[in-house]
């Protein structure tokens, strides 16, 4: 069976706005940690590292949501038609336009998901996973660490929150509990407080919050 072009494939219903809008609302998406721990759209980390996972058109997407969000902070109207033009994507409508694709992009990789006819989007990228980490080049895998080396010597504080944050996510995505997120945070040093609000945002992020350890298990 023959591959299809991107214009053929479906997007999943959940990251589609409507097709035929004129103008789509855009707010930006509280994340405590993200917003201390994240980067803005616009920084050397996003062009460097988030560019090759994302691709350009959803990356300049982003970086434009940004720009917007700097002069509305609580959420501004975005025209389809008008935006794609600035990114240099043409001007097509319809659930397969680059702009569509571009929007699919940032909601596959939760940095904006769909709420009724608005979409809500990250004001602060979080830093690369592990397992996103590893799909860069050599050449990048290598910046990425020298990165997150200047991280922790400009401070201690930060990154060991940060490397706890990414713990905590990466523990929930692979299918722990609540407890089991607790636990993993709890032999790594992290303090009571600390654990009890990283786990409580790992789970919130996926959708889990209500997630026991059997519903855990048998996901």
């Amino acid at each position: 069976m023959r591959a299809l072009p991107d214009e053929e494939r479906a997007l999943p219903e959940h990251v589609l706005v409507d097709p035929t809008a004129t103008e789509i609302w855009i707010e930006p998406w509280p994340d405590p940690v993200t917003d201390e721990l994240g980067h803005d759209p616009k920084s050397p980390y996003v062009e460097r590292f988030w560019l090759g996972i994302l691709g350009p058109s959803a990356t300049w997407l982003l970086r434009s949501v940004s720009y917007g969000f700097d002069v509305a902070p609580n959420g501004f109207a975005l025209a389809p038609i008008e935006t794609a033009r600035v990114l240099g994507i043409g001007d097509r409508t319809g659930k397969h336009s680059p702009l569509q694709r571009a929007l699919g992009r940032l909601c596959t990789f939760d940095l904006a998901y769909r709420r009724g006819d608005t979409l809500v989007v990250r004001a602060r990228v979080p830093w690369l996973e592990p397992r996103q980490v590893q799909r860069l080049s050599a050449n990048l895998v290598a910046e990425h660490r020298l990165w997150e080396d200047a991280e922790l010597q400009n401070s201690a504080v930060h990154a060991t929150r940060r490397r706890a944050a990414t713990l905590a996510l990466s523990t929930a995505r692979t299918g722990g509990s609540s407890s089991d997120v607790v636990r993993v945070l709890s032999r790594s040093g992290v303090d009571r407080d600390a654990t009890h609000e990283l786990t409580t945002w790992a789970l919130t992020q996926l959708g889990l919050s209500n997630r026991t350890p059997r519903e855990a298990k048998a996901g």
